[in-house]
């Protein structure tokens, strides 16, 4: 394992404090969970891009053409 010394505001430090304690786990783990949760949504947003760049608009609406054209469920519906 690597150890890593960071200097945080005593607000940030106290309330990373409580949580831990609230969790029943030690102020590392918990830094060390936010850190990879923190990656792992910006390694996602990185993957969708990509994906994104590879889309083609065509096939995009051939597949809305392929839906059935019928109204939402009473649970989709936004206007409830």
């Amino acid at each position: 394992m690597t150890q890593l010394s960071i200097t945080i505001p005593d607000s940030i430090y106290n309330s990373v404090q409580a949580l831990a304690n609230q969790e029943n786990i030690s102020i590392d783990q918990f830094v060390a969970l936010a850190l990879g949760e923190k990656m792992s949504a910006l390694m996602t947003e990185d993957y969708l891009l990509q994906r994104a760049k590879r889309g083609r608009r065509d096939k995009f609406l051939a597949v809305l053409d392929s839906a059935p054209d019928v109204d939402a469920i009473e649970d989709d519906r936004i206007d409830q």
